[in-house]
C-alpha cells in the first residue's frame, strides 16, 4: 500500500516537473494611445550619427508576412493599402486597382507609379539607433508590417521629395496630410525605440502644440 503510494506521489511529481521548470510564455507587447505632445516628449533626444550607413544594411524586400504568397513586402503592401483591389496575377504581378498618395492626395491606377515608403527612412533609423542593432532586426524593421503605419504606399515623386529628411526639413506638400504625418512618424520612432535630434524634436513640438495638438499616436513597441 504505502509503495503503491510512493509511486503514485513520484508520477505526479514527475509530470508537474516540465510545468515547474518550464519558462513563463511572453506576454505581447501592449498598445500604447497618447497624445502627441505627450508621445514626443516620450522620445529620447541624442545626437545622430551616420557613419557606417549603407541601404544594402536593411535587407528589403523580403517574403512578406504571408510566405506562401509568392508576394514581397512591398507587393502586400500594395495590396493591402488599395482602395480598389487590383487583381493579383501570377508571380504576384499586380494589374488594375486604386491607391490615394496620402502625402499629396494624388489618386493613382498604376501600382508602378508608386513607391513603399519608410515612415522613418532607413537612414534616419540608423542615425536614431538601428546603427548598433542586429541584421535580423535592421530586416524586420525595413519590411514592417506589424504596424499600419511603418510602411506607407505613395508617389514615387513625393518619396523622392522627402529621400531621407525628418519633419525639420520635409512635410507632406498637402496640408491636410501633416498631422497625420507627425503623427505617424512619432508613432514609428516610439515602436522602434529610435531617438530624435534637437531639430527634429524642435519641429515636432510646433505641431505637437499648434495645429496638431488633437492628433492621438498609437503605437505598440516592436518585439
Amino acid at each position: 500500500m504505502i509503495k503503491n503510494l510512493l509511486r503514485g506521489f513520484s508520477a505526479l511529481f514527475l509530470a508537474l516537473v516540465p510545468l515547474l521548470s518550464a519558462p513563463a510564455a511572453q506576454a505581447a507587447p501592449t498598445a500604447e494611445v497618447t497624445t502627441l505632445a505627450e508621445a514626443v516628449g516620450l522620445v529620447e533626444v541624442t545626437e545622430e550619427d551616420r557613419t557606417g550607413y549603407t541601404r544594402s544594411s536593411f535587407k528589403h524586400w523580403n517574403s512578406g508576412d504571408d510566405k506562401s504568397d509568392g508576394c514581397n513586402t512591398r507587393a502586400e503592401v500594395l495590396i493591402s493599402e488599395a482602395v480598389v483591389a487590383p487583381t493579383v496575377e501570377a508571380g504576384c504581378k499586380l494589374t488594375g486597382g486604386t491607391w490615394v498618395s496620402y502625402y499629396d492626395g494624388q489618386q493613382v491606377t498604376s501600382a508602378g507609379s508608386l513607391d513603399i515608403d519608410h515612415m522613418v527612412p532607413l537612414a534616419e533609423a540608423w542615425d536614431s539607433g538601428a546603427s548598433a542593432w542586429s541584421a535580423v532586426r535592421r530586416e524586420a524593421y525595413a519590411n514592417d508590417q506589424g504596424s499600419a503605419v511603418s510602411l506607407v504606399a505613395v508617389t514615387a515623386r513625393s518619396n523622392r521629395q522627402k529621400s531621407d529628411q525628418d519633419p525639420a526639413d520635409w512635410m507632406p506638400p498637402a496640408p491636410e496630410a501633416q498631422c497625420r504625418y507627425v503623427g505617424e512618424w512619432v508613432s514609428t520612432k516610439l515602436r522602434w525605440n529610435l531617438t530624435v535630434d534637437d531639430r527634429e524634436l524642435e519641429a515636432l513640438k510646433v505641431y505637437s502644440e499648434g495645429p496638431c495638438e488633437d492628433t492621438i499616436v498609437r503605437y505598440t513597441p516592436a518585439a
